[in-house]
């Protein structure tokens, strides 16, 4: 029995897609191996790294060309759970594979073949022979003669602990929190009045809307945001589209006669009028500065779930939340928001845990007024 471990990929597409923000750095990739190391360890749950050695293109002139055509077959033919980037800066590539269910030596040597396979259709034959494809398996199993399980002795990848990003970073970020929601809260009050009079002159109900929402390592926090729909609600059509979502079925709204990549609740009868213009130029959002300042969230991070939508991760959706807070934005939000896949979401929140710095949180909270005034993703 062989283990489905590459998607189906149009060839002609392969190589095309040079710019791939899921290909993490060495340092952001050790990161990576470290913990699903740990976590095997703890699970016994099997993973497999492969590494691809490109060193014998290195006095290639098309070597930059050769690198971008494997990066984009990569790109496209791995599932959502796996993950790559350099394991040694511009001479190793190295694929995490998760989620395996099934591992024996014909899984093993299947997935070899078919990754070749794939490099294959869009490669010379020249070329592809430079390269070098080797896997190792963890939890390492020692066999009597105290050799390990990898199929290649060549390289015996022994992953290490990532360099602590230091409490001095985590001190930094926290004092941007708190500096930044206090000066947001300042300039924004007399929005805040006039919302707050407008939610309550047009609807019954209060003025805030609180909510119980999964923040870092599954703990929940209470959640605030200016009220945009009516009281008594049908929570229904929300768990309905969370599902959907989540499970990426193709929507149900928009234009009459048109299909678009995921389902969008884009007519939402629980919404008010005054709902609907503070949720699609995200006003609604302002209080969860006082969620910033409580610690309860950080000005950028992944958004925070719904209990609901949390039990309805797979293990890897959940690790967008284990090692940082949710935060007001996000590399999600200036990324496109609701017009972009749930796994595409998740996959963007687990490159920014990978990233994460204080020079990328900058850079994010610069895009953010920009993807708030276009509106683009937000219903």
């Amino acid at each position: 029995m062989e283990f489905n471990f590459l998607k189906l990929v149009n060839p002609s597409s392969a190589g095309h897609d040079i710019c791939d923000e899921l290909f993490h750095t060495e340092s952001e990739f050790h990161r990576l191996l470290y913990v699903e190391q740990k976590r095997s360890e703890r699970s016994r749950r099997p993973f497999i790294l492969m590494l691809l050695d490109v060193t014998g293109h290195n006095d290639n002139p098309r070597r930059g060309q050769i690198l971008l055509t494997i990066k984009g077959v990569l790109s496209d033919c791995l599932r959502d759970t796996d993950m790559r980037g350099w394991y040694r800066t511009d001479s190793l590539i190295g694929i995490i594979f998760t989620e395996i269910q099934i591992l024996n030596e014909n899984v093993k040597k299947g997935l070899l073949r078919k990754i070749h396979a794939k490099l294959n259709l869009s490669m010379r034959p020249d070329d592809l022979k430079k390269i070098r494809i080797f896997l190792h398996v963890y939890p390492e199993e020692i066999d009597e003669n105290g050799k390990t399980n990898g199929l290649s002795n060549v390289f015996n990848p022994k992953p290490s602990p990532p360099k602590a990003s230091g409490k001095h970073n985590d001190l930094v970020k926290r004092c941007i929190d708190l500096s930044g929601s206090i000066a947001a809260l300042m300039i924004f009050s007399p929005v805040f009045i006039t919302i707050a009079v407008a939610v309550k002159l047009t609807s019954k109900g209060p003025v805030i809307f609180r909510q119980s929402r999964i923040g870092m390592h599954g703990k929940p926090f209470i959640f605030l945001k200016f009220r945009s729909m009516y009281i008594d609600r049908d929570e229904n059509p929300h768990i309905d589209y969370i599902k959907k979502f989540i499970n990426g079925r193709p929507a149900e709204t928009g234009e009459a006669g048109k299909e678009n990549d995921i389902y969008k609740l884009t007519k939402d009868p629980r919404i008010t009028p005054v709902g609907r213009f503070i949720r699609k130029t995200s006003l609604d959002e302002l209080p969860q500065f006082i969620n910033v300042l409580k610690g309860e969230m950080s000005l950028v991070g992944p958004r925070p779930p719904l209990p609901y939508e949390f039990e309805l991760y797979d293990t890897w959706h959940k690790r967008r939340l284990r090692q940082v807070k949710p935060g007001i934005t996000g590399l999600w939000q200036v990324h496109g928001r609701s017009s972009t896949t749930f796994d595409d979401m998740v996959r963007l929140d687990l490159k920014y845990v990978a990233e994460r710095s204080l020079w990328l949180d900058i850079k994010i909270l610069l895009k953010t007024p920009s993807a708030v005034i276009s509106c683009k993703g937000a219903y």
